[in-house]
């Protein structure tokens, strides 16, 4: 189950990376009249299922959490649900990378924490530590290091233009 699990696990980041480099392919294949960040998400959040089965398949959930679970998993996911709720979904998926005028956000976190999604995100998985065997944890958390370097060239000139 291992190598599944790491496949599982690191298996959203290819189609992330594509879509960040190859936005026109995916607006495009989306065609017109489709959202794509409302079917980015709908993929992503298929991906997302396929990493959380992934990490409960190599767990071992025995309860109760350590006391560090607590606020890294809730402080992890109070920035996750704030950037969903400033950004909104076009925001949240790539909505400026398909073509999308998404307004520049300084409201916390933005401005004080450099990628919150992010590292909401890596602190939720640190905070399963506990449960997880670090090589699955660590996979992860190595995907979205490099999707915060990736995304840190932004190129406007490979922006897509919006279908019509």
């Amino acid at each position: 189950m291992g190598i599944l699990a790491c496949i599982g696990v690191i298996s959203p980041f290819p189609f992330y990376y594509y879509l960040w480099n190859q936005p026109q392919s995916w607006v495009n294949l989306c065609g017109r009249g489709r959202d794509p960040c409302k079917i980015m998400a709908l993929v992503s959040h298929l991906l997302k299922i396929v990493q959380f089965v992934s990490l409960f398949s190599v767990s071992d959930l025995h309860w109760p959490p350590p006391f560090y679970f607590w606020p890294l998993f809730f402080f992890g996911q109070f920035l996750n649900f704030r950037v969903y709720q400033l950004l909104g979904e076009s925001g949240t998926y790539y909505g400026v990378r398909f073509g999308k005028n998404i307004p520049w956000v300084t409201e916390f976190p933005f401005g004080v924490i450099s990628d919150p999604q992010y590292v909401g995100s890596i602190l939720s998985l640190l905070a399963c530590l506990h449960w997880v065997p670090f090589v699955y944890i660590g996979l992860w958390v190595l995907g979205y290091v490099f999707m915060i370097k990736v995304e840190s060239k932004e190129d406007p000139s490979t922006r897509a233009k919006p279908l019509s």
